[in-house]
């Protein structure tokens, strides 16, 4: 049973959006790619952690213990800035998203469970191997049973994501011939070589990310003393980038190569061009440049660069499904009705920008100054100052908050 436009475009919701649906499209791009590269971190972070944790190598177990660090801090940031894009995609492809979801419902509710039993195991494992530099590891099987569930968590939201672009599917899901299945325990579609495109980019933002950390660690006070696990890290930077950018690239043709008959025509040829180049570019790049990586400019800014190629990565992908929900199936998402309501659009866009950007410019300032510092780190006047207007900032929010609701409750 086919799924018609009529019928897709019906199922928004009649309440419409708060604001333009292309102000959903572009954020939900943007915060994917925040969420996608903290993911890629995480687990680059956490397979450099399990390597040297089993290594008896001096450099291996020091980077394995900064990459712990490393690991358990960008997984509770994955988690955080991985809401935004989820609430985007719910608001400008509710239909597929919510069938999706009914479709494998045991599978969305046991994401909660298995996330957090991986998030926890991650500091098991760090409570036990505080130094991991100098020490014999400690039950490793935490830390590597925390990365399968992490990934188990990432291939349930892949998961979701197919099931939504199948609209003509869902009957035969649903109802198996002609027997309703109502339970929601199965998982009815997957792409192994999509799924695994985004988990091998971890290896070449890993790469990335390590670039970026010798420039930091050897701006410290004791970087002479490290000098020769620093040109360690370089050279494995360069590996890991140089490596990881040419399979994902060969991940990424398979996937693109694979796709279902019914979808291959909605394939961004020239997006996907542009996102595969800059993919192999950042792959290369560390290579190239050799010793100039030293600068600062560039020792920090191969990370940035690598994070637009993950951003025209996400922009490739967001027009595939777009073409595919618009152009095969007659879903149009910017004819949603708009029910323009400047105060939440408002109020989202100061929240993002002034409480999050000062709050975290402050805990960012805090953490540069003080991985740089020796001993015990006393913050600046200024960074003090910049705290204290945080704290201001968020406590007015919370304020306004409970007021507003409080009017409107009274009326």
């Amino acid at each position: 049973m086919t799924v018609d436009a009529l019928t897709l475009n019906a199922l928004k919701d009649v309440a419409g959006v708060p604001s333009h649906p292309l102000i959903f499209l572009i954020l939900g791009v943007v915060t994917f790619t925040l969420h996608m590269v903290s993911v890629q971190v995480m687990l680059g972070a956490a397979g450099l952690t399990i390597w040297g944790a089993f290594s008896r190598d001096r450099h291996w177990r020091r980077l394995a213990q900064s990459m712990l660090l490393t690991a358990k801090i960008a997984v509770s940031i994955a988690i955080v800035l991985g809401v935004a894009p989820l609430l985007f995609v719910q608001v400008i492809y509710d239909p597929f998203w919510y069938v999706s979801n009914v479709l494998s419902a045991w599978w969305v509710i046991g994401f909660i469970v298995i996330l957090i039993f991986g998030y926890l195991l991650i500091y098991v494992f760090y409570g036990l191997n505080h130094h991991l530099a100098t020490e014999k590891t400690r039950c490793p099987g935490s830390m590597i049973l925390s990365l399968l569930l992490l990934l188990v968590v990432g291939f349930i939201m892949h998961v979701l994501v197919q099931q939504m672009l199948s609209p003509d599917l869902w009957m035969s899901w649903y109802a198996p011939a002609g027997a309703i299945d109502a339970s929601g325990t199965g998982l009815h579609d997957y792409d192994l070589f999509r799924f695994a495109f985004f988990v091998s980019l971890s290896t070449l933002v890993i790469g990335a990310w390590l670039i970026a950390y010798r420039r930091y660690v050897g701006q410290r006070a004791d970087a002479r003393e490290l000098a020769g696990y620093l040109d360690w890290v370089r050279t494995l930077a360069v590996r890991l980038s140089l490596i990881g950018g040419l399979v994902s690239l060969l991940l990424g043709l398979a996937w693109l190569m694979t796709l279902p008959e019914r979808h291959a025509a909605a394939i961004p040829v020239v997006l996907s061009l542009i996102a595969m180049t800059a993919i192999l570019i950042m792959a290369i790049a560390p290579s190239l440049l050799g010793k100039r990586l030293e600068s600062a400019a560039l020792g920090y800014g191969v990370m940035g660069l690598t994070t637009l190629a993950i951003l025209l990565t996400a922009v490739a992908r967001e027009a595939l499904r777009w073409n595919i929900l618009q152009g095969i199936f007659g879903y149009a998402p910017l004819d949603y009705r708009i029910n323009m309501d400047w105060y939440s659009t408002g109020l989202f866009f100061a929240t993002f920008l002034i409480v999050g950007g000062l709050t975290l410019g402050y805990y960012l300032g805090v953490a540069w100054k003080s991985g740089q510092s020796a001993g015990v780190y006393t913050p600046s006047p200024a960074l003090d100052r910049l705290g204290t207007l945080s704290i201001s900032v968020l406590v007015l929010w919370i304020i306004h908050f409970f007021a507003v609701g409080f009017w409107i409750w009274m009326q």
